[in-house]
């Protein structure tokens, strides 16, 4: 008998060396297309449409994929095996079919969201929250596409899925009670996107919790703290409790309680009040909306209050910290003394009487 008629596993060697130059030849021509698809890429990026590099991107992978599928498939359908490892095949095929299948998709359904729909929200800086809400979408996406693939793969092997979804039922029932706080948050984030009481990037205290919002998911949301420590919090606590969007403020507010010695003149304490009334005029960071008054007769000193108000967007430190200086600079040049706490003791002298 010659060699190659030599059987193993009900099939010739000369068979087994056939099958396995199929499947070789599907590796070769999936390098072809390989090497041809980057040459197509560069040809594409010159052109001015986007539909040429949105084929490239979909259909790459998955279209590679599938010719190993099918030369698999071709190199196993050729040989002879037991009706029970045909069976094998043919459902192991239908499922990786039905899975490349649903890859695609789900890169065909997310190249189009990156390609079309995110750079119309990234145009304006007013939407930033609609780059989370994008992302969340993609994850539905995601999830939506494959549940789908899984259950169509699981059906496609004979197993009936409505009676495996009933028999999950009991179960399901003890996951969702003991799920109810994680629902609890979807339904918040889904809240937080449709009410946007913030976006990416605004500054919000949320139960004494003050901090930059770095990410909106759909269970929790992610806030920097000041201190740059990161804090989660889980959505429903967020919608439940109150929301301060320090962004939001058209202007901070601040109030300086100044405090001058008793023996200010009048005519000196007119003069303190007026230079504060001037100050917006030299720093740029601060409105014209400016109130400066005497304010009471304190214990250690004549007291003004100063209330003035840093634009939206300047640096509140920087702009505290201009104020100050200017303050300390024209007191200091006009000899306006600040006062310090002191007391007077009048000690009276007396003859005790004999």
């Amino acid at each position: 008998m010659n060699f190659l008629d030599k059987l193993i596993w009900n099939n010739s060697i000369k068979d087994w060396i056939f099958s396995l130059a199929f499947i070789v030849g599907a590796f070769i021509i999936c390098y072809i297309f390989r090497l041809i698809g980057k040459r197509l890429k560069k040809v594409a990026q010159k052109t001015p449409s986007k539909l040429d590099d949105l084929l490239l991107m979909v259909f790459k992978t998955p279209f590679l994929s599938a010719i190993m599928l099918l030369g698999i498939w071709v190199a196993l359908a050729r040989l002879n095996f037991t009706p029970e490892i045909n069976g094998y095949i043919r459902n192991s095929y239908k499922v990786l079919i039905i899975l490349n299948i649903t890859w695609f998709l789900v890169r065909f359904s997310l190249t189009i969201v990156d390609k079309y729909i995110s750079p119309l929200a990234e145009k304006d800086n007013e939407k930033k929250i609609d780059t989370h809400i994008l992302r969340v979408i993609k994850r539905a996406i995601q999830f939506l596409l494959w549940s789908i693939g899984i259950v169509l793969s699981i059906s496609s092997m004979g197993v009936d899925v409505g009676a495996l979804i009933a028999g999950l039922g009991i179960g399901g029932l003890a996951v969702a009670l003991a799920a109810q706080d994680t629902a609890k948050n979807i339904l918040g984030g889904v809240t937080i996107f449709t009410d946007k009481p913030f976006r990416f990037g605004d500054r919000v205290k949320i139960d004494n919790v003050d901090g930059f919002v770095e990410e909106i998911g759909v269970r929790s949301t992610r806030l920097r703290t000041l201190e740059g420590r990161l804090v989660i919090l889980p959505n429903n606590k967020i919608i439940d409790g109150i929301i301060e969007n320090i962004t939001e403020e058209p202007t901070r507010k601040v109030i300086v309680k100044l405090g001058l010695t008793y023996e200010t003149t009048p005519e000196q304490m007119t003069l303190a009040i007026n230079l504060l009334k001037k100050l917006p005029s030299e720093i740029s960071e601060i409105t014209k909306d400016t109130v400066a008054i005497f304010s009471n007769f304190g214990d250690f000193a004549l007291q003004i209050d100063f209330i003035y108000y840093i634009k939206s967007g300047k640096d509140i430190f920087e702009a505290q910290s201009k104020v100050n200086f200017a303050i300390l600079t024209h007191f200091n040049e006009n000899n306006l003394k600040f006062a310090l706490p002191a007391q007077t003791v009048y000690v009276e002298q007396y003859e005790k009487s004999k």
